[in-house]
Order: structure tokens, then sequence, then C-alpha cells
């Protein structure tokens, strides 16, 4: 079983129709929707097919009863910790025109994840674990993820991590980002170019992957490009893999944790980096022509679904 341990947040989801001005108003859209870049992979995981699992943590609220309820219909295997004095996290996800997003985060319930919180037998038996950045820019959760993947790893899981913000990772510094990541195992890192950039100082793929695999070394780095695909890098393959063509994005919030998701699935099964990255690049680009990070399944996702087996 795949597992990801982490966030599990409902999106507010808006997107202006005209410029937000200070003191001014404007009509758009405005959707609630189901989010989380923990439970994002976890639920993509289980549509790519494979056995997948969530640990987290939601306020003891109708939000949190119909989350959790959300997430179980997508197959996915849940561990959730119900929070009496917390509520159930919120993100706000602003959209501009050309379907890129800026978001905020309140410290729900899914920030209150404690190491004792954690089920270590399902760590024990899990063959891969899933950690995003978001678990680590505070303590707590920052304690309980670093638990769980020392226990993951311990016992022979494979570690995934998503640095998940380059704006916070440039407030803290990556100096900072190195010191706190640097107990945790990490055999695939999943960033996308801005975060790339923010870590390593450089700006070319094939230099920011480069010095992503000398700071975890080992690692499988798929680095993130947005419509220009991904950029992998392993011990044996180098390749540029290009994304599939596609007009203005509409929402482009969720991409990269539909991406992790499928690419998890896929290369954890067949062992084929570059096939597992065109697979992802698919289904992120699905993601970003829609709204929300976890769309309803459609006749074209299915498609592509069943071509790729």
């Amino acid at each position: 079983m795949i597992i990801a341990i982490g966030d599990l947040v409902w999106d507010v989801l808006v997107k202006p129709d005209g410029l937000l001005l200070p003191g001014g108003d404007t009509t758009g859209s405005i959707k609630l929707a189901p989010g989380g870049s923990a439970a994002n992979v976890a639920a993509w995981v289980a549509r790519c097919g494979a056995p997948a699992g969530f640990i987290g943590a939601l306020g003891a609220d109708v939000f949190g009863d119909l989350i959790a309820a959300d997430l179980q219909r997508e197959g996915v295997e849940t561990h959730i910790v119900r929070l009496r004095h917390s509520e159930t996290g919120v993100v706000l996800a602003l959209i501009d025109r050309a379907g890129q997003r800026s978001m905020v985060t309140n410290r729900g319930a899914d920030h209150q994840l404690m190491p004792d919180m954690t089920p270590e037998g399902v760590l024990r038996s899990c063959s891969h674990l899933h950690v995003t950045g978001w678990s680590l820019f505070s303590d707590p959760p920052r304690a309980a993820a670093l638990h769980a993947a020392r226990i993951a790893s311990a016992f022979g899981a494979t570690i995934s991590f998503d640095p998940a913000s380059y704006q916070i990772i440039r407030e803290i510094g990556h100096d900072q980002f190195d010191r706190i990541t640097a107990d945790l195992p990490v055999d695939m890192l999943f960033p996308n170019r801005d975060e790339g950039e923010a870590l390593t100082g450089e700006r070319e793929p094939q230099a920011i992957a480069a010095a992503l695999r000398e700071r975890f070394p080992g690692a499988l780095v798929a680095l993130k490009l947005d419509r220009d695909g991904c950029f992998i890098m392993t011990h044996t393959l180098i390749a540029h893999i290009p994304g599939q063509v596609i007009g203005t994005p509409v929402d482009t919030t969720g991409a990269g944790d539909a991406f992790n998701g499928a690419f998890l699935a896929r290369y954890l099964t067949t062992g084929d980096a570059a096939g597992a990255a065109r697979f992802a690049n698919q289904i992120g680009a699905w993601v970003a022509q829609r709204s929300g990070a976890r769309p309803p399944i459609d006749d074209e996702l299915r498609q592509i679904l069943s071509d790729s087996r």
C-alpha cells in the first residue's frame, strides 16, 4: 500500500472575473472542493489503480465528517484522528486568468498531528510513504511526519517528498530547510521548477536535478515543469519528458499532487520512470484543464487510464 501523511482540508477556490483591488468588489466563481496536498496524492494513487492510504488529523466537526467520507469514496484507506478542540483545515486558493493559483492556508487540525497519533502497524506494513513540505514547515506536525518516515523506512518502505511551497522555502531559507529535512530519508523527490530553484539556486532543469541529487543522494528526482512536462534524473536515466499540449489552464490547483500520485502508482508497479512520467504528465494536464484538485472522473480520464494499462 502507498500511504500519504499530512493534510486533508477543504479548498475554497476563488476565480475573480476582474482584478481584485483594495477595498473593491468584483464578481467571480467560488467553489468548495476537497483538497490537501497529501490527501490529493492518496486519492490519485487510488484513481490510478494502486492501493492507497492516508494518515492525518481532522476536526471533530461536520466538515471533517464530509471530507473524510469523500476520501473514503475515492477508495483510500483512511487512518484519521479527530481532534475535538481543532477545526478541519481550509485553504483559500485565488486563481488568476491564466489558471495559476496563490494560496492562503489556515492552521487547522491537520497541523496538530503528533507522533503518537500515527498508526505504527500501518507504517510498518506499507510499501511506500509520501510526505509533503506542509508537514515539515512547522512543528507540529513535523515530528509526526519524520517519526512516520523513520518507521516506514526502517521496515523497508521507500519514501517520497514534495517540497510544496517555494515561497515558504525562501522565507525560512534553504539552509534551514536543509536542517529540517536532514533526518528525512528520501528515495523520490517531486519539486516543481520554482521549488527546485529556491532549493538549489540553479535555473536549468538538469542543473536543478543534479544539485538535488547531491542533497538527497540516490534519490529519483522528478522535476515538474508545468506545460513543459518534467525532467527525470535517476542513476540510470537523465531525460526531459515533454508535457501534454493544452490551451490556457483552467485551474492548476492540485495538478502537481495529481502528477505525484500518478507517478507513484505507475512507477512503484512497473519500475519504469520514463513511462511513469509520461503517464503523470497526462494526469496533471487533465487536472489543470478542470476546476479543483480532484475533478469528477469523466470519459476522457477513463480513456487515459485505460490506454495507459
